[in-house]
């Protein structure tokens, strides 16, 4: 059964968790279409953008513990990482989100739970309504985030916040989560307001924003001269590149950029 929905279009990817039912709890089935579905984004170099929501009132309420303990043998092999990636099941379904060298968009409503937290933090913007409900739930049930959220939560809240969200498992508003740096944008329509941003990016070089990307993930966790290598590589390389000289055209008639394929990435970098 499919809880994933994909549609594409003019470059933006909506994605769905689809099972509203179950304020769109996660499963093994649905963790293995977010991997297999971020996998094809990261393929399609006409892709611009990524907003994913949840259908229905919630964005998710985390891991269907209950239904999920129900196959412990597939529950021990989603546990298992690939040694080329260094990421489980469980991980890779929101780190492959951080490899589609996209901007990636959350549009969270209702619950944002556990699982949800982890998937939202992938994203690399969090557009939320002020009274959607956040919580890093696992404490609740004496476990710890393992979906890559202790990475992302350190890298966005600070150690000190994150120990505090992963200890308590308080819930806290949208409001709250915007105030502690997790939500980029309050909107009562969130959604939409993830689609406009998106839309908005569409006059912007591909290939830049892909660099951006890049560069600002790697900077978290490389040391400064390294970043500085990365910067000159990704300058040098973006000059040269025909999306760049696209828009510089288009910024000296003052009309729209006409955008090619994003350009293939050169696994070069010192």
């Amino acid at each position: 059964m499919k809880y994933l929905s994909l549609s594409v279009e003019n470059g933006i990817a909506q994605v769905r968790l689809d099972r509203p039912d179950k304020l769109n709890a996660l499963t093994l089935d649905t963790l293995d279409e977010l991997i297999r579905t971020a996998r094809q984004l990261k393929k399609d170099r006409t892709l611009r953008a990524v907003v994913i929501a949840g259908e229905g009132p919630s964005f998710c309420a985390g891991l269907d513990i209950a239904g999920t303990l129900k196959t412990p043998a597939r529950v021990a092999k989603a546990f298992v990482p690939a040694p080329w990636r260094g990421t489980n099941t469980f991980q890779e379904a929101c780190w492959a989100w951080r490899r589609i060298p996209v901007p990636v968009i959350a549009a969270v409503t209702g619950h944002c739970y556990g699982g949800g937290i982890q998937i939202a933090l992938a994203a690399d913007f969090r557009f939320a309504t002020p009274d959607s409900k956040w919580s890093v739930l696992e404490g609740k049930w004496g476990i710890i985030p393992d979906m890559t959220g202790v990475r992302s939560l350190t890298e966005i809240v600070g150690p000190d916040v994150a120990k505090r969200l992963t200890m308590t498992a308080e819930q806290f508003s949208g409001a709250e989560a915007h105030r502690l740096g997790l939500v980029t944008e309050l909107d009562a329509e969130p959604l939409k307001a993830a689609t406009a941003f998106a839309e908005s990016l569409l006059s912007r070089s591909p290939d830049a924003l892909a660099a951006a990307k890049r560069l600002v993930d790697g900077a978290l966790t490389g040391s400064a001269r390294r970043t500085f290598a990365r910067e000159r590589w990704e300058q040098l390389r973006l000059l040269r590149l025909p999306n760049t000289g696209a828009l510089r055209r288009a910024v000296l008639k003052k009309s729209d950029p006409e955008f090619g394929p994003r350009a293939r990435r050169m696994r070069l970098w010192p």
